[in-house]
């Protein structure tokens, strides 16, 4: 596993074999993490995103929880008893909605989002590959003492486990 400053990682780009890049999630803060993903993915790179359930939310457990849970309660006006936005709870679609939220809402944002794959844990395809972690995006780097992973927030929203 290589961990990268965020300014070393254009000469680890231009060094990479291909234009696959694989990058450890555990311990990253989501919306850091999904901005350099989408940067990436905008530059054409495939970035596989491992240990997604990993990537931390920093804040207080409850607030944050509390945050996403809200999003569940949204209806429609239309009909609000039988029509409600789909919303996310596994970790896999709650960091690719991040990654969503950072990229331009044109077909070059729909051509990156495809190009950005997210797995739970570490696939056995992906096993042996050298995978990347971007310091600046880690909690512990950036003092955050309170956060929350993927993983709890989807629990709490409902997600059964499936695959941890």
């Amino acid at each position: 596993m290589t961990s990268l400053r965020y300014h070393e990682l254009s000469q680890y780009l231009a060094n990479a074999r291909g234009m696959e890049i694989v990058v450890d999630a555990e311990g990253a803060v989501l919306g850091r993490l999904a901005s350099i993903v989408a940067k990436l993915a905008l530059l054409g790179f495939r970035v596989h995103v491992v240990n997604v359930e990993r990537a931390v939310v920093t804040g207080d457990r409850k607030r944050v929880i509390e945050g996403y849970k809200l999003w569940l309660e949204v209806r429609t006006h239309k009909n609000p008893y039988r029509h409600a936005p789909h919303r996310p709870r596994n970790p896999i679609a709650l960091f690719k909605k991040a990654v969503w939220g950072m990229l331009p809402k044109d077909w070059k944002g729909k051509k990156a989002l495809k190009r950005v794959k997210a797995y739970i844990g570490v696939p056995e395809e992906l096993a042996k590959r050298e995978r990347i972690v971007i310091r600046e995006t880690l909690a512990e780097e950036l003092k955050r003492s309170e956060y929350v992973t993927l993983a709890e927030i989807a629990k709490a929203m409902g997600w059964k486990g499936v695959g941890l």
